[in-house]
């Protein structure tokens, strides 16, 4: 990926962290998906009271990138201010590997720090379902 995808990336993920709704662990999340053709598709975390009901930035943008009609996905971005990195959580681990390559990079970024892995990298034993192509349309 290159230096500028990584910065578009970056400016979309801050920018989606700003509108985040996080009332109640005032933990700002944004991120940002790149897909094949280029574009960038961005999330935010957003809280619930009832805590399980709560939609994480990584998986927002995901489903931004679905919602416009990308399912080639090439890199994420997450980005939380300050000077902590923070790993995509498990739940978010799975969804990327159902939706993304192996190989694709995931970036974690602080204001002062940045760490890559690749999906594989932060699954590396995934839950795979058994599914029929002929019912799914999945090859």
């Amino acid at each position: 990926m290159s230096k500028t995808d990584q910065d578009r990336l970056l400016q979309s993920a801050r920018l989606a962290s700003a509108g985040a709704y996080s009332p109640y662990s005032k933990f700002r999340v944004g991120s940002a998906v790149l897909d094949a053709a280029g574009n960038i598709h961005a999330g935010c975390n957003v809280e619930n009271a009832s805590y399980g009901l709560t939609s994480c930035a990584e998986r927002n943008a995901l489903a931004a990138a679905m919602a416009a009609g990308q399912h080639e996905l090439s890199a994420i971005l997450i980005y939380v201010p300050g000077k902590r990195l923070f790993e995509p959580c498990g739940a978010c681990r799975q969804v990327m590997f159902e939706l993304m390559p192996g190989t694709a990079p995931v970036w974690s970024v602080s204001d002062i720090d940045r760490r890559c892995w690749t999906v594989a990298d932060l699954l590396p034993e995934p839950f795979e379902p058994r599914l029929d192509p002929t019912l799914t349309g999945v090859s």
